[in-house]
């Protein structure tokens, strides 16, 4: 799935589900959570990283990348924001960037 496609997704499950009623301070307060939340995960391998264990992680990783890209988009839509078309603009800032480390 694309990500305009994906935006207009979270645009219509967030108005099915009632989620459109929050305000966009507390999606912003959701996003933050999601991003402690995907955090935990990653540092749970970090300290203990066995193959067992990643193999574990791994897929709540993604589950909670999902939630912080889901919490994205719908700010976005809160926003008026096109992100496909942000994520360009910025793709093409970055080409020209100069990167120092």
């Amino acid at each position: 799935m694309d990500i305009s496609s994906m935006q207009k997704y979270v645009k219509q499950f967030s108005e099915e589900k009632g989620f459109h009623v929050n305000t966009t301070h507390t999606r912003t307060l959701y996003l933050v959570t999601e991003v402690g939340e995907l955090a935990k995960e990653i540092l749970s391998i970090s300290f203990n990283p066995s193959e067992e264990k990643v193999s574990l992680v791994k897929e709540n990783i993604g589950l909670e990348m999902y939630d912080v890209i889901y919490n994205v988009l719908d700010l976005a839509n809160r926003l008026e924001i096109d992100v496909e078309n942000a994520c360009r603009k910025k793709m093409e800032i970055n080409k020209h960037r100069i990167w120092y480390e």
